[in-house]
């Protein structure tokens, strides 16, 4: 689905939604579906129901938080420490929402949408509408990305359950690498997509920066190697930019 392609055709706003639909079929969709066959192995192991591993995909959505949360329901974590976990990990959805909403608004679009629309904002449903969006009319990227981000929540929340009923337990190491396709998408896709150079330095500058932070601060090590990491990047790209500009 190109950028091309979808500048040729003028479409109905339903059609914006089907076509948004018809995305669940791209690679990074389909690899974060594999990883839900991972975590509905994750969630029988933890022993929960699957109704209650399908309220988990509908509710919390983003993967990385819900494995937090299983973490914390397997380790008996208290429920405002496990509710605090779940929501430090979701804060970093917060740029992504920040950055995609001001580009999925339109002349008639409403507040609420927005905000109903935030909640399926994810790594996969960012990088997807992001490498879109600028092919899509202004007034119909609210539905198409809709069309996108809540298909895969639905389709995903009926797969835990399915997968649930039907797999015994995956082996561990099984149910790990189902998981780690995840993270992986996630890094090459977010390289991929990265508009300028501080976003590429940013990635390499918090991998390269975990390691230290864990020796400094273990436990709270994501948080400060992102923050450290994405200073060092931010003055990296000036530096670069203006060593550019100076040429």
């Amino acid at each position: 689905m190109s950028s091309k392609a979808l500048q040729r055709e003028d479409r109905s706003t339903f059609g914006w939604i089907l076509l948004g639909v018809k995305g669940i079929a791209s690679p990074p969709a389909l690899i974060l579906t594999t990883a839900f066959f991972g975590f509905a192995g994750l969630c029988r192991e933890a022993g929960i129901s699957w109704q209650e591993a399908s309220f988990m995909t509908a509710v919390v959505w983003a993967l990385p938080a819900k494995i937090i949360l299983l973490g914390a329901i397997t380790a008996g974590t208290s429920l405002p420490a496990a509710a605090f976990a779940v929501a430090l990990s979701s804060l970093r959805m917060t740029p992504m929402v920040v950055a995609l909403m001001p580009d999925l608004r339109g002349p008639k679009t409403r507040t609420p949408t927005l905000l109903f629309l935030s909640h399926f904002v994810a790594v996969t449903a960012w990088v997807f509408a992001m490498e879109r969006m600028d092919a899509v009319p202004r007034e119909k990227r609210a539905a198409f990305f809709g069309g996108f981000a809540v298909t895969l929540t639905v389709i995903n929340t009926i797969l835990v359950a399915v997968v649930f009923n039907l797999m015994g337990q995956l082996p561990a190491l099984a149910t790990g690498a189902l998981a780690f396709l995840t993270p992986v998408y996630f890094l090459t896709s977010l390289y991929g997509s990265a508009r300028d150079i501080s976003g590429k330095l940013a990635l390499f500058c918090g991998m390269a920066a975990l390691p230290p932070a864990h020796w400094l601060s273990p436990g709270y090590e994501l948080l400060v190697a992102g923050i450290g990491g994405g200073l060092v990047a931010y003055f990296g790209a000036r530096a670069v930019k203006a060593r550019r500009g100076a040429v």
